[in-house]
């Protein structure tokens, strides 16, 4: 996490992933970087943090503890499966 200091050379940098979004006139993008660190070691620098669910209907891009989010990915893609059409639904 980023520390608010008045000196810029004292706060910590900044640590995490972000995954952006943009959706303009019916068309949408989604991004993220591809680095997976466990403190300050990378140890993988081309993950796909970006991924299509179900038949490709659904985009979903992730951020955190890696192992965590691919089960939630796999539960929501179970989930989609089961009530196509109803993204609203299955990811409740």
């Amino acid at each position: 996490m980023r520390t608010l200091a008045s000196d810029p050379a004292q706060s910590t940098p900044w640590h995490g992933t972000t995954i952006l979004t943009v959706r303009k006139d019916g068309r949408v993008v989604i991004a993220g970087d591809g680095q997976v660190s466990i403190g300050a070691t990378v140890v993988k620098s081309n993950a796909r943090k970006v991924r299509t669910l179900g038949k490709g209907d659904v985009i979903g891009g992730f951020a955190g503890a890696t192992a965590d989010a691919f089960t939630l990915f796999e539960r929501l893609e179970t989930k989609i499966e089961q009530y196509p059409g109803q993204l609203t639904r299955a990811c409740v």
